[in-house]
């Protein structure tokens, strides 16, 4: 038992067999890329302006995940030590970028926790909350103060983070530890529209729990919309850990994922009675 997750042990002998045959998580890797039609949700963006409630491109991406997640959980399972597990929270992890005393941009990154009580508007709410105090000029939130402990004595970092991979592969890695890790998530996002740049394939990480990992390029012209029209798409890529689930439950999850970005008005309601257990 894992302070994060519980042991699922009623798989298929194909699926149980996958952690030893891909036993690293870059070993497991696919990519996709997909495309959000920019024109809804800005659009949605704007409604919701003139209504006096504050969302955005990422709080919708978000909500839209999860909520396809509750309904398909398995997207939300992690491999560890070659052992599969249901994750028993939810959370994101993402990455800001703030300005030192100096000027030179620097970056922190962030890790919200979700429930199934939230929305869209909750999520946003969280989500700015959480770059609103983690705008400071300092390295001011838990994780950062804790990569500065571990790099204020040479040698030091290398012994904190040998022995957090190996208490982590045993789970003895301390809650608290796993909390204030962004790279224990059910998915890390990365907004590269933010900066105007395309987006790319970014690598789940070896270390921690990172299952799947989306980047938000810029909007793009839609090829297949008419000549002389100025439809915008935003692409997605999207890469995954094959092992935590099959190839019909991803198409399922990205079914329902699409669905609700093309109409982001069903994010607005609880997402409990979404919610299936697996």
């Amino acid at each position: 038992m894992r302070p994060d997750g519980t042991r699922v042990k009623n798989l298929t002998p194909i699926v149980q067999a996958l952690p030893y045959v891909m036993p690293k998580r870059f070993d497991a890797q696919n990519w996709a890329s997909d495309f959000v039609d920019e024109d809804i949700i800005k659009g949605y963006i704007r409604q919701k302006r003139r209504e006096g409630r504050h969302v955005t491109h990422m709080s919708v991406l978000v909500a839209a995940y999860y909520k396809a997640a509750l309904e398909n959980p398995k997207v939300n399972y992690f491999i560890m030590n070659r052992k599969v597990y249901k994750r028993n929270h939810f959370c994101f992890s993402f990455v800001i970028l703030k300005t030192r005393a100096d000027g030179t941009p620097d970056e922190t990154s962030l890790k919200v926790f979700l429930d199934p009580a939230d929305d869209v508007f909750t999520i946003s709410q969280k989500i700015q909350e959480h770059i609103d105090r983690n705008l400071e000029a300092v390295h001011n939130n838990t994780t950062d103060k804790f990569a500065n402990m571990a790099f204020s004595i040479p040698g030091l970092a290398r012994f904190v983070f040998w022995a957090a991979y190996h208490l982590d592969l045993h789970g003895l890695l301390p809650r608290k530890i796993i909390d204030l890790s962004p790279f224990h998530t059910s998915l890390f996002i990365t907004n590269l529209a933010s900066i105007n740049t395309r987006f790319i394939f970014h690598h789940c990480y070896e270390f921690g729990t990172t299952s799947v990992f989306i980047c938000m390029g810029k909007p793009v012209v839609n090829p297949m919309a008419p000549a002389d029209s100025r439809k915008k798409q935003m692409p997605l890529g999207v890469v995954m850990d094959e092992r935590i689930a099959t190839g019909i439950e991803y198409s399922r999850f990205f079914a329902a994922f699409e669905r609700y970005l093309k109409a982001p008005d069903l994010l607005e309601g609880r997402f409990d009675a979404a919610t299936v257990q697996a």
